[in-house]
């Protein structure tokens, strides 16, 4: 038999039920936004003894209403809050399993896709989401069985607000972690989502490629081309994300047709390149902009990529030396239209000539005496006097020493006659009298059983200049390093110079296959076991073959 206490809990809980039964739409809100205010942060047993063990009661009523109502859009956020308290109390497994019951994931999933529906409440709706996917294994792939992945990176890419995105991709990344089963289909849809419109939608996708990609260990083949597309962005946290992620897929079996695509694209295709200018643009009272744009985007941003990868990783230097590297570089050199991708291929140019000699030695052959001098700066050497000696600079003169201060008539203090010093090698002559030759003043003989004293310099003449043979070497001036002219070559080269550059013949990868850079350092992402040679070599091979035929 129940206590007076129980039943009058029980009554209570009833009467409250009721009037939620009764209530319309405003009353309604006013009891969710009170129950808000008051069971936020509570744990499931408290939940229960505010409803006198009914919880569940007022959580299938809240389920029932948010399908009733979810289309509309009226109390949504509030409706989907008041589940989250249930959902997210600590011990509220059952409170989960009753809400999964009847369809609750599909409803969240659907909130997504609707239109009418306000961001605010749909951010509640992923928050949900995270707390079912952080539950355990089984609930994440019960969002994946439900078509969740592609609901959530639509959502994803169509979404406006930026905090939205980073709740969307915190549920991404839940859902790539411990879930074997289904981690293979996140990683496509976050592949999907790389060409995009939303340029945050891509650095959140790109952010958690890179988490994916560790994760599950192998590549999608369509993510090359997806990669070298999104360089065409002009955002560059976006390309940051992008060249992070081309760094992480050198070391897996796409580096190669990677390496190949970036190369690719600092040479754009005709086609591409001889579109028409839109006709507005040809309008003299407007400025001349560019057709081309998204092209050389991303021919500057593959030059950056290259120059990343070349730093990181000499390996991969010498791989895209094979590939004709330096041959494109220097035709992105004199690309005069875009002066982005004249000055990120001029850097990277600049690291391969000062790390390979045989890059420095057809680079500087390719661009002549004065090109190269204005790519590639010396300091001048350190300043000199001018002199007469042709043999080299005179010697510093010797540090100037303090002239005793003289005393009356002319003579040193204590130098003058005096009983204390009756030694006359001492004394200074007078200053009418002429000054006797250094080598002529005798030194005093030392006194018995003290040590002899050095003689005082102060009273004698310098000592004369060491010669030049025995002068220690000078050390080299600060800034005699040769110094890069790189950076701001664009802003000093003509269209003539351009135009060399542009149509260079530069062919590194034959002298590499006989200058000792083997090009079997790449088999640390191609694998040790395949034993044939690239086409290239063996090309190049038979051409040496053919000539002494």
């Amino acid at each position: 038999m129940t206590s007076i206490k129980e039943q009058a809990a029980i009554s209570r809980l009833l009467s409250f039920l009721q009037d939620w039964d009764n209530a319309g739409k405003v009353a309604r809100s006013h009891i969710l936004e009170s129950f808000i205010k008051a069971n936020q942060g509570k744990t499931a047993p408290e939940l229960e003894q505010e409803f006198s063990q009914g919880g569940s009661l007022f959580l299938v009523r809240l389920t029932t209403w948010l399908r009733l109502i979810y289309m509309t859009g009226s109390c949504l956020d509030k409706l989907l809050k008041s589940i989250g308290i249930f959902l997210s109390a600590v011990s509220s497994n059952r409170y989960l399993k009753e809400f999964l019951e009847v369809g609750g994931v599909l409803t969240l999933l659907e909130i997504l896709g609707m239109e009418k529906i306000k961001e605010e409440d749909k951010k509640e709706s992923i928050r949900l989401l995270q707390v079912i996917a952080n539950t355990g294994r089984k609930y994440k792939e019960l969002i994946c069985e439900s078509y969740g992945v592609r609901s959530i990176a639509e959502f994803l890419a169509k979404s406006k607000s930026e905090e939205t995105q980073e709740e969307v991709q915190i549920l991404m990344d839940s859902l790539v972690h411990g879930n074997p089963k289904y981690q293979n289909q996140v990683y496509k849809g976050l592949i999907a989502l790389l060409p995009c419109a939303s340029p945050k939608a891509q650095q959140l996708s790109l952010q958690t490629l890179r988490t994916a990609q560790s994760i599950i260990g192998t590549t999608h083949p369509s993510i090359v081309d997806c990669m070298l597309k999104v360089l065409r962005t002009m955002h560059l946290e976006v390309q940051y994300e992008a060249i992070e992620l081309i760094k992480d897929l050198v070391n897996y079996d796409v580096c190669q047709a990677l390496l190949k695509g970036l190369v690719a694209l600092l040479i754009p295709s005709v086609k591409e390149t001889s579109k028409l200018q839109p006709k507005i643009l040809n309008d003299s009272s407007v400025p001349q902009f560019t057709a081309h744009l998204p092209v050389f985007l991303q021919q500057a941003a593959a030059a950056k990529a290259i120059g990343v990868l070349a730093r990181s990783n000499t390996s991969v230097a010498e791989e895209l030396l094979h590939l004709r590297v330096v041959h494109s570089l220097m035709a992105a050199m004199g690309n005069t239209d875009h002066s982005n991708s004249q000055r990120q291929a001029s850097l990277t140019l600049e690291y391969l000539v000062q790390m390979f000699p045989v890059v420095e030695e057809h680079v500087r052959r390719s661009m002549g005496e004065g090109l190269y001098q204005l790519f590639l700066v010396s300091a001048p050497p350190p300043e000199r006097e001018p002199s007469g000696n042709p043999a080299g600079p005179l010697p510093p003169p010797p540090p100037r020493r303090p002239q005793p201060r003289r005393g009356p008539g002319g003579l040193a203090p204590g130098c003058g006659p005096s009983l204390a010093n009756p030694s006359p090698g001492l004394l200074l002559p007078s200053p009418a009298l002429p000054r006797p030759a250094p080598s002529l003043l005798p030194a005093p003989p030392p006194h018995p059983g003290h040590a002899p004293s050095s003689p005082r310099p102060l009273l004698l003449s310098p000592a004369p200049a060491p010669p030049a043979a025995q002068e220690p070497p000078q050390p080299r001036a600060p800034g005699s390093r040769p110094q890069s002219n790189a950076g701001d070559l664009y802003m000093k080269i003509d269209s003539f110079q351009a135009d060399i550059l542009a149509a260079n013949k530069v062919n590194v990868s034959k002298a590499l296959c006989f200058s000792g850079v083997s090009h079997c350092n790449a088999s640390f992402y191609r694998g040790a076991h395949e034993p044939e040679k690239p086409a290239y070599i063996t090309y190049f091979q038979k051409e040496d073959t053919e000539g002494k035929e």
